[in-house]
């Protein structure tokens, strides 16, 4: 049983934040996941940056051309989450989109993966119709793929994403960008509710969080909170932005 799946058989609150690989410096991620970690992250997501994101807003557009700029490669996420994984066992799932994963092929990719420590993968871009080889692929090495779905998705293709993932989805909290407001609370509700109907698997919801309230009702309603945008936001202006993030995450799970 991989992290993922171990952590998602706990009925607990959970709280999972995003950083863009070799943002704001190239060595920035692996202290950033590192003091996530000792902040209650119960989980994090780490985004590969590509040059054309199809589902980042604004924001993490920014922080992905920048760490691109600083020379941020697959090959060097993969030698610093080997760093991470020294120092902290906190489930870890990639996310980005697939032409990177494409140039370096299905194998060499999940291969690197599994001899790193990624736990799951996230691939915004990549569409049911087209996934099966690579998710079959991946859950044969004992990685998570960690497919989406959107307040538009059937609830028959729900069922169907759910069960090639296996282990996790993603449920977009909105129709567009990250970073975009919320929908009303009642139109969200009824949503995660049709996704908890529908997927054989736990569920966590990204796109738009970023207090503690949202953590909390995000909870109540799936099995895990996404916040990438905000702690984004909230280290851009500051030159070391590991310990304003520490104090960030601990203000989202509560504990400050």
């Amino acid at each position: 049983m991989n992290r993922i799946k171990k952590l998602f058989c706990e009925p607990k609150e959970k709280l999972i934040p995003f950083f863009t690989a070799g943002y704001p410096k190239l060595d920035s991620t692996i202290k950033l996941v590192c003091a996530a970690a000792d902040a209650g992250a119960d989980m994090v997501e780490i985004g590969i940056p590509f040059s054309d994101p199809q589902a980042d807003g604004p924001v993490i557009q920014a922080s992905s051309q920048q760490a691109l700029d600083n020379g941020m490669t697959l090959n060097i996420i993969f030698e610093q989450i080997i760093e991470i994984r020294k120092k902290t066992d906190v489930p870890i799932a990639l996310m980005g989109y697939y032409n990177p994963i494409l140039k370096m092929g299905h194998e060499t990719f999940l291969n690197n993966c599994v001899s790193s420590g990624v736990d799951g993968l996230i691939l915004p871009d990549l569409p049911l119709e087209e996934a099966v080889p690579f998710c079959e692929l991946a859950k044969e090495k004992g990685i998570s793929p960690i497919l989406l779905v959107a307040p538009n998705t059937p609830d028959n293709r729900i069922k169907n994403i759910s069960k090639l993932a296996g282990d996790l989805i993603y449920a977009v909290s909105i129709l567009g960008i990250t970073g975009n407001d919320l929908a009303s609370k009642d139109a969200l509700s009824e949503y995660l509710n049709r996704v908890r109907e529908n997927s054989i698997t736990p569920f966590v919801v990204g796109f738009g969080i970023g207090s503690r309230e949202d953590v909390i009702w995000f909870n109540e309603h799936s099995d895990g909170a996404v916040v990438g945008s905000a702690i984004i936001k909230n280290m851009s202006s500051d030159s070391n932005p590991v310990q304003p993030v520490k104090t960030f995450i601990q203000k989202l799970k509560g504990t400050v």
